[in-house]
């Protein structure tokens, strides 16, 4: 199964949270929420990068998940590229795509629940 490009989905992302702020289904305070967690994740694989270099205590590997899941995903991404972390580790891959997924589903859900809800009750 070919992976959609992240830089794709970011964009997906970034525009169903604009949506989302647009629609006031969402506060404006999301976009900074988001902007902080992005950059607390990058940070998160920057120092288990540098401890993995240094044999010292490492994030726990569903802490960066967590992240992740929580909506820091694009960062994560960012980070395994430019860092060149956790890109060849396929169990970790793998959760990180489905906390990709898991993450975009949620959101679009929350956002364009009152289009979907009557798709669902019919």
């Amino acid at each position: 199964m070919k992976q959609f490009p992240a830089a794709t989905l970011a964009a997906l992302w970034a525009a169903v949270l604009g949506w989302g702020i647009f629609q006031h289904r969402l506060p404006l305070l999301a976009w900074g929420l988001a902007v902080a967690l992005n950059a607390a994740t990058f940070i998160a694989y920057w120092v288990d990068k540098r401890a993995a270099r240094a044999n010292r205590w490492r994030v726990k590997e569903n802490t960066l998940h967590l992240f992740g899941l929580a909506g820091g995903w694009p960062a994560a991404r960012l980070a395994q590229q430019v860092l060149r972390h956790k890109t060849v580790k396929p169990g970790f891959q793998a959760m990180y795509w489905l906390t990709v997924w898991m993450h975009l589903a949620a959101l679009g859900a929350y956002v364009f629940w009152d289009r979907i809800k009557p798709l669902l009750n019919s």
